[in-house]
């Protein structure tokens, strides 16, 4: 069954550091790139991050570069994204999602649907 599951969400103060996992099973993790992303209330859903299948290339939202590195291990099917100097801006739950496949699905790309199997989320709370 396919399936991927976000962990490492959490309370933290601003400034703080929070690293996230999304394990994927039911798949081979290499065949895909995987996205991070994020929905805050009342906000619509935005990619924060992205890493192509063999982990050559990466991908940022604007507001989390230099903040964010987002990073995968094949061998343990696993992708992190390591969250420094966050912000209260950054309080949202975050979601893993695979591409769904098409036309090189090992490559990031920007529209949303083309991602699926999207976990249930990890909830941030960015906060003093």
């Amino acid at each position: 069954q396919l399936q991927l599951v976000e962990s490492g969400g959490g309370l933290v103060q601003p400034g703080g550091s929070l690293s996230l996992s999304c394990a994927a099973s039911g798949f081979t993790l290499e065949s895909y790139a995987i996205g991070w992303f994020r929905q805050a209330p009342g906000k619509e859903r935005e990619r924060v991050s992205c890493i192509s299948g063999s982990g050559g290339s990466t991908r940022y939202a604007d507001s989390v570069k230099g903040r964010f590195t987002i990073s995968r291990d094949n061998a343990k099917n696993t992708v992190y994204l390591q969250m420094n100097s966050l912000k209260p801006e950054d309080t949202a739950i975050y979601y893993c999602a695979k591409r769904s496949g098409g036309l090189l699905p090992k490559l990031c790309v920007t529209n949303q649907a083309d991602f699926g199997s999207w976990g249930q989320g990890t909830q941030v709370t960015v906060s003093s």
